[in-house]
């Protein structure tokens, strides 16, 4: 994992990944925009196009930062949507191992903005939760289209269970909410890990996992153990191995499909497109249930 680091208000490192980065630029012009959150301090034209620029420090309830046209904004790609944060000064650019990576202290509450933290030089690091900030200062929430939800599927999607894996709980919510719309019963879990053990310890119980498990949906950016290792494991288990693995990540682009092929994964998406999730469930469900695909 590379983080780029970078401070706010203060001398505190936070980060994110590098791979949701797509140009650092001195902050540009910015233009109000009414009706917006205070969070977003205006919009500037970037290249081609225009994004909203966010202020990262109030975003996770710092005071604003002053001056902004003497700070830099990271130009990020999170979601399928393009978008900017304010920040101080970028530091740097490390190589973090995801098992140096650890959930946030349990003392940080259901409000924090973090993800995840660890060291580097005995300096702590605070990985930020993105999607939280972005769904605080421009919510979305997507349904499953009425369409895809056929009665066939409602009546027998109850007998299937699904194992989500996300460290986010805002994109937790919202699958949980989208695989509770076709019905599907879930087990959710927020690291791969936790997962892992999970999973060995109903195999040493004697069960068929893939029997218990339609699928597993999992992120890839998590603390502890990422989507990646996981569905490593997982494949190369024998006790494992027939479980379906779909990895759904806000990371896109070529090196994460060829990562998804090197791993054995089943599925790629890139958040978020509750169709298209559910498109796949829909799928497997048909498959376990001895449906013809439509």
């Amino acid at each position: 994992m590379e983080l780029l680091l970078f401070r706010l208000n203060g001398r505190q490192l936070y980060g994110i990944n590098v791979f949701k980065v797509k140009e650092i630029i001195p902050c540009p012009r910015l233009t109000n925009l009414p009706h917006h959150t205070p969070e977003v301090r205006g919009v500037a034209h970037v290249r081609d196009g225009t994004i909203s620029v966010v202020d990262l420090g109030m975003a996770i309830r710092q005071p604003a930062m002053q001056k902004p046209e003497t700070h830099f904004v990271i130009v990020t790609e999170y979601n399928r949507r393009t978008q900017g944060f304010l920040v101080r000064e970028v530091d740097r650019i490390v190589n973090i191992d995801w098992e140096e990576v650890h959930p946030p202290p349990s003392g940080s509450g259901k409000d924090s903005f973090l993800t995840a933290i660890t060291q580097l030089d005995n300096q702590l690091i605070e990985i930020i939760d993105v999607e939280k900030i972005i769904a605080s200062v421009d919510p979305f929430a997507q349904t499953v289209s009425s369409e895809i939800l056929t009665d066939e599927i409602k009546q027998i999607a109850p007998q299937f269970h699904i194992l989500l894996v996300d460290d986010s709980s805002v994109a937790r919510h919202q699958v949980e909410k989208n695989l509770s719309e076709t019905g599907v019963k879930f087990t959710s879990l927020t690291n791969g890990r936790q997962a892992l053990e999970f999973l060995q310890n109903m195999s040493a119980e004697g069960k068929k996992v893939s029997d218990e498990f339609l699928m597993i949906i999992s992120d890839i950016e998590m603390p502890e153990m990422d989507g990646y290792t996981l569905t490593r494991h997982i494949k190369q288990d024998p006790k494992l191995t027939n479980l379906t693995v779909l990895l759904h990540s806000s990371l896109s682009g070529i090196f994460n499909e060829s990562m998804v092929k090197k791993v054995g994964a089943n599925y790629f998406l890139a958040k978020y497109d509750a169709d298209e999730l559910a498109k796949v469930v829909i799928h497997e469900i048909k498959a376990a249930a001895g449906l013809k695909h439509s």
